[in-house]
């Protein structure tokens, strides 16, 4: 060890010293250590200082625990896949027979946020919300919201109560178990065929005469670059809401990257905020009304993102 030692609390002179390092904070520069003062009657009392070590001294040790922490991200990820499925499995016979007919969506729904809710707080993840508006009981919305996780899903459904039908891409339907339910629930977007978008359309239209809202998420998947708060938005949310007249509902959810990123080693448990803003209703159903409502709705999940990420 070498460096200069500056303890916080002296010793009075003339009472033995000990120093035995207790908790490593940075290995490359500092190391924390414990001063044990022992006094006549066998009685001690402890004092901390910092102290300076080389880079060298811990290197062997740095290497260890980073391969810890990724053995223990691997466990946290292969967790979350098992609260994925074993709900599902439990409850399968009952999700059988209630996907059989549309007219029981309302219960899947309710079960379907039932395991949001197991996943969610298995994970250790504690959601909070904050409503600037509230939806009415029986009234179709458009639910909008930043897409930076997987578990954007599950804290979409722990949020909302109105039963609704996600719009999302066709991949996640290749999952065991869960993507079998997932096809069967939700209205698949195709990128690869240029078709796809004219089916999405009259399916969410047909949910939406049915009484069910729709929830997308209108950047169309995660941004590649990491730096991005939010990416530009696709037009699919906003012309279904402008051409049957619902209210657009914006979300931010500001920790859900932190919490379970894409990034395969990454993630801890912990807090995730929700903040729904003021519903945004349409003013018309033409081309440019279509773009203003896009553009206020992006403009206000926008300024949120950036206020928490300049605190």
């Amino acid at each position: 060890m070498a460096g200069i030692i500056a303890p916080s609390k002296l010793p009075r002179c003339g009472v033995p010293v000990l120093c035995t390092p207790v908790s490593i904070l940075d290995i490359r520069e500092f190391i924390l250590c414990k001063v044990t003062l022992f006094e006549k009657n066998n009685s001690s009392e402890n004092a901390y200082f910092w102290a300076s070590v080389h880079p060298w001294a811990f290197r062997k040790n740095n290497h260890f625990m980073k391969i810890i922490r990724k053995f223990l991200l691997l466990l946290y990820r292969i967790w979350f896949y098992i609260l994925i499925v074993v709900p599902i499995l439990a409850l399968f016979p009952i999700l059988l027979l209630s996907v059989s007919r549309e007219r029981w969506y309302p219960f899947l729904f309710w079960l379907a946020r039932f395991w949001a809710r197991i996943i969610l707080f298995g994970m250790g993840f504690a959601p909070k919300i904050k409503r600037l508006e509230k939806t009415e009981k029986g009234k179709s919305y458009m639910y909008v919201a930043n897409h930076t996780s997987m578990t954007d899903i599950m804290l979409m459904l722990h949020v909302v109560k109105n039963p609704f039908v996600f719009v999302g891409k066709k991949e996640l339907s290749r999952f065991p178990v869960f993507g079998y339910f997932y096809k069967k629930t939700c209205i698949l977007v195709d990128r690869g065929d240029v078709h796809s978008r004219r089916a999405v359309f009259e399916s969410a239209q047909h949910r939406l005469k049915q009484g069910l809202s729709i929830c997308i998420f209108p950047e169309g998947g995660v941004p590649d670059d990491r730096r991005i708060l939010l990416d530009s938005f696709k037009d699919g949310a906003f012309r279904l809401a402008t051409e049957h007249d619902i209210p657009v509902v914006p979300m931010v959810f500001f920790d859900n990257k932190k919490r379970f990123s894409y990034d395969f080693f990454s993630g801890s448990p912990g807090l995730m905020r929700v903040k729904v803003l003021p519903f945004i209703s349409p003013e018309g159903d033409s081309i440019e009304d279509r773009k203003s409502l896009r553009q206020q709705t992006r403009d206000a999940i926008l300024k949120e993102l950036k206020a928490d990420h300049e605190k």
